[in-house]
This record gives structure tokens, C-alpha cells and sequence, in this order.
């Protein structure tokens, strides 16, 4: 193979090149939809938190910039989340100050970061498929009947308010109530032509290459255009409200420091502990959700996102920006675009940048509907009725977990809503575990009917219940065989009960023989249970 002076190889230079170019093709189209979508979520997010408008957007910044190149996803992205909304408004009105609660916000990335460190991040593994999928389809049918709001021209609720409760007292279905009430037709025209455009202009091979979320902009922000001064006018706040800067100065004077002075207060590491501990599970869950979407079935480092997650709550904290998380909605709008690396996540934050210092008047022209039609389509995608289908023929088992999660999230608020799934989700895991401890054979031994046990590979205390009670109806007369070849761990409870039955079992005239059980067992090193697969040969040219 050729190489270059210190020894780069050649054919892996080009082939970066070429894998890049490739990559941004996509990438960089999906970057702008990304950018559509964040626009109004970080300013909503920031208003509904009762915090500047600047650190919304401030946050998506760092959250496209620096969380999206320290991070290990290649779709995830990073920015102001609603989830921490009720959190954030709450926390600057204990701290008394916004400038003390981005000092709780610098405090909660370090916490993040050591979580990093000693490996939190794993716990991600552990949440149950049916239960990501229920979140996942929970959020799109949350987005539909959020933006179905907007998609009307009915613009009062709070932009990036996702819960089921709103602060301002309604609910998401007095919401789309009020919305039928209040319906502008020229928001619902932009919503219908734009919805079109996002079903129909992808299925054209020819005009494909022109993104269809980046036409639906132009073409709503023209129809915005011909219907002002008709009875199709939209208003005021049925637009993106981006705040406009005049000059440098005016600028810089938007950012806010943290106040140190806090440092010693119990409520600002309280609060710094809490926003760290949600958002860290936000991300972990919103990773585990898009890494099940991501059409390459990549895995995400879980330890490297919370380091990364926790560099960017440092550096927002820092500069006057909002707390953040990895977020769903603008990470399945990202793989729905078509997004193959985190490049489109970086293009996003820079966009947001620049739009915010060279043209926030013009973005201030385009209209919430059109934006509102591009989210319904990704809220659809999420809670598609084939995915309904497909859980269903998995079984009971994995239906139920994955519809309650999707009616407890709806109803309260993601972190709840997935805590109940869990529930429901490790109830059948465990059910399925009390079932599954030993398999069971009726022989004969002579003239007497043999009966043999042969244990699982893993019996914990778990299926102690479901073993006494087997042995325990076992007929009179039998000959009995607790055959342990196949297992690797007993638990101590479990001995304990095949031992006493062993020792008692004469009293039915039952004989009973151990094969293969020993009197203990040591648990299995963690690293005995990770799967190492052999290395592959490589050919050098």
C-alpha cells in the first residue's frame, strides 16, 4: 500500500475524502430541516421556561457545535429540551436569579462528565425494547396533536411545551379544542400545500435532490407573502419570532455570566443535581431511541454522550445559555431527513449562528404553519400504524408495555410516562423469568415413573417461587433427577430449597439424585458475560 511522508496511507486518506463527500450529499440538506425544526423549539422552549429567548437559542448552538463534535452518535442531537421546561422555570424561581441558575447548570455538566467518567452511561442498556418504542411513537403522537395547533393558525400555546399539562393551565386536548375554535385559513392552506409538498415532492426522482422540508420554507414563506393585507393574512405570532440584533455591542450584551457567589448554596447543588440526573436520563433514553431508528443500526458510546452532554451544559452554563439534553424530535427530524453523520447536527448549530447574526429578519418571515407540517410528517413517521401491527404480532408481552408507555407519556410527561413503562415492561420480564427457570421430562426408571429437572443456565432468586412450588407437587413414589450441567449460577435461596427437599423428600417415598450441583456458587465475572467476538484477518495490498 503507498503512503505518504509519516506513514498515512494513501488509499485511506481518499477514501475518507470520498467517504466525507458522500456523507455530506445528505448531510448537509438534513442539517438544514434540523436547523427549520430547532429554530422555533429552542426560542418556544426558552419562553415557556420563563428564560431569555437568547439562551434558547444560545443552548441549540452548543448543542449542534460542541456536543456535536465531542459527541460518539452520529445522528443525535443536542439542544434546550421541553422535558426540563418545569424544571428550569421552577429552579430560576427558587434560586431567585437566572445569573445563579447558570452556575446550577455548570455545576450539573461536571456531574455529567464524572458520570462519564465511571461509566453511567450503561444503564441505558437496560431499558426494554417494547418500552423505546412505545417513547418513540408516544412523541409522535404528541407532536401531531401539538402542532396540530399551529398547522390551524391557533398560535397561543407556548412553542416546545410538549407536556400533557401546559403552564398556561390547559391541557393538549383543550389545546386542539381551542385551535378548531380559532382557525386561521390562510395557516391552514400553508399547512395543507406544505404537508402535500412533504408527501408527494419526495416520491419525484427527478426533483428529489432539492430537499422537500427546505421548499416547503420557500413556498409557505410565499404564500405568507400573497395573502398579507387579504382575509388569508396571517398574524404577528403565527410567524418564527427570532430576537433582532442591531449592533455588536447589542450583541455581546446579550450574554449573562454566572454568579459564583452561589457556589455555597445547598439549593444551587440541589438543583444542580436534579438537572443532571434528568437530563442525563433524557439522553440516554433519546440515544437509545434514535440509535433503534437509525437506518445503519449503529450503537451509540453512551459514556462518550454524557462527557459530551456535560462539556456542553458547561459551556452554556457559562455563557447565559439553557440546560440540554439529547432531543428526540430534532434527532428523528435529522434521520428522517436522511442524516448519515453528526456533520448534519454541526451544520445545524452553525446555521442557527449565523441566521441569528446576519438574517433574523428574514427568518422572522416564515410562517409556524409550514414548520408545523413538517413536524406532523415526523410525528407520523414515529407512530406509524404499521408499528402498532408489528409490536402487536410480537405478543402480548410486548404490546402491553409498549401501549402503556405511550398513554403515560401522553398523559404526564416523558421521564414519568417511560418510568411507568418500565414498570409494566419488567413486570413481564420478570413473569417470563418465573417461567423459564427449568425444563421438565416424565421418563420411566424400571417400574417406577422418573421425573427429571433440568435447571436453566441462570436460576436466580427470582424463580425460587415457581422451583418450590414444582417440587413441591411432585407426585408420591417417583424417582427424582435436579439435573444442574447446564448451569453456570444457582442462587444461594435456590440450593437451599433443592437441598431440603433432597433431605425431606423420603417422607413421600420420593428418591431423589443431584446431578451436576454444587453445595455453592460464585456470581460470573461481568466480563465472562460480554460477547468478544474473534478478530477478523486483514489483507494488506
Amino acid at each position: 500500500m503507498q503512503t505518504k511522508q509519516g506513514g498515512t496511507p494513501v488509499g485511506d486518506l481518499n477514501f475518507r475524502k470520498y467517504f466525507l463527500a458522500k456523507n455530506l450529499k445528505k448531510d448537509m440538506p438534513a442539517g438544514i430541516v434540523v436547523f427549520l425544526v430547532a429554530l422555533p423549539l429552542c426560542l418556544g422552549i426558552a419562553l415557556a421556561s420563563g428564560a431569555p429567548l437568547f439562551s434558547g437559542l444560545l443552548a441549540g448552538i452548543i448543542g449542534g457545535i460542541v456536543v456535536g463534535t465531542l459527541s460518539g452518535s452520529q445522528l443525535s442531537v443536542a439542544g434546550p429540551a421541553a422535558g426540563l421546561t418545569v424544571i428550569v422555570l421552577n429552579s430560576i424561581a427558587k434560586l431567585g436569579s437566572f445569573e445563579a441558575f447558570l452556575l446550577a447548570i455548570m455545576l450539573a455538566g461536571a456531574m455529567q462528565i464524572i458520570l462519564g467518567l465511571v461509566k453511567a452511561g450503561t444503564i441505558g442498556n437496560y431499558f426494554p425494547s417494547s418500552v423505546i418504542e412505545g417513547m418513540l411513537a408516544a412523541i409522535g403522537i404528541i407532536l401531531i396533536m401539538k402542532q396540530f395547533p399551529h398547522a390551524v393558525g391557533y398560535d397561543k400555546d407556548f412553542e416546545g411545551d410538549e407536556g400533557f399539562s401546559q403552564v398556561d393551565r390547559e391541557n393538549t386536548f383543550s389545546g386542539i379544542l381551542f385551535a378548531l375554535r380559532k382557525i386561521n385559513y390562510g395557516a391552514v392552506v400553508i399547512a395543507a400545500v406544505s404537508l402535500a409538498i412533504m408527501i408527494y415532492w419526495p416520491r419525484i426522482k427527478k426533483f428529489a435532490v432539492i430537499p422537500a422540508p427546505l421548499l416547503v420554507v420557500v413556498v409557505g414563506t410565499t404564500l405568507a407573502a400573497a395573502f398579507a393585507g387579504t382575509g388569508f393574512a396571517l398574524l404577528d405570532k403565527q410567524y418564527v419570532q427570532i430576537p433582532v440584533v442591531g449592533s455588536t455591542t447589542e450583541f455581546f450584551g446579550l450574554f449573562k455570566s454566572p454568579n459564583f457567589d452561589g457556589i455555597r448554596d445547598k439549593e444551587v447543588w440541589i438543583v444542580a443535581a436534579t438537572i443532571a440526573i434528568v437530563a442525563s436520563l433524557e439522553t440516554l433514553l433519546s440515544l437509545e431511541a434514535v440509535d433503534k431508528i437509525d437506518p445503519i443500526k449503529r450503537v451509540s458510546p453512551t459514556n462518550r454522550e454524557l462527557i459530551a452532554q456535560g462539556a456542553g451544559n458547561l459551556v452554556s452554563g457559562f455563557l447565559g445559555g439553557l440546560p440540554m439534553t439529547a432531543v428526540i424530535v430534532r434527532s428523528s427530524a435529522n434521520v428522517g431527513a436522511g442524516a448519515r453523520t453528526k456533520m448534519s447536527a454541526i451544520f445545524h448549530g452553525f446555521l442557527l449562528l449565523v441566521c441569528l447574526l446576519a438574517i433574523p429578519s428574514l427568518l422572522n418571515k416564515i410562517p409556524l404553519s409550514c414548520l408545523a407540517a413538517i413536524l406532523l410528517t415526523v410525528g407520523y413517521k414515529l407512530a406509524r400504524v404499521s408499528l402498532f401491527k408489528h409490536i402487536w404480532h410480537k405478543g402480548l408481552d410486548q404490546f402491553i408495555p409498549f401501549v402503556v408507555t405511550i398513554v403515560a407519556v401522553i398523559l404526564t410527561d416523558l421521564l414519568k410516562g417511560v418510568g411507568i413503562g418500565m414498570l409494566v415492561g419488567v413486570f413481564y420480564i420478570l413473569r417470563t423469568n418465573m417461567r423459564n427457570p427449568y425444563f421438565y421430562t416424565i421418563g420411566r426408571n424400571g417400574g417406577k415413573e422418573a421425573i427429571t429437572i433440568k435447571l436453566a443456565e441462570e436460576v436466580s432468586f427470582l424463580n425460587k417461587a415457581a422451583i418450590q412450588v414444582t417440587l413441591t407437587n411432585l407426585p408420591t413414589g417417583t424417582d427424582v433427577i435436579i439435573d444442574g450441567s447446564n448451569s453456570r449460577y444457582i442462587d444461594p435461596d435456590v440450593l437451599e430449597i433443592i437441598h431440603n427437599y433432597r433431605h425431606n423428600a423420603y417422607t413421600k417415598g420420593i428418591v431423589v439424585q443431584l446431578r451436576d450441583i454444587k453445595e455453592r456458587y460464585d456470581v460470573p465475572p461481568l466480563k465472562d458475560l460480554v460477547y468478544k467476538p474473534e478478530p477478523i484477518a486483514q489483507t494488506v495490498n
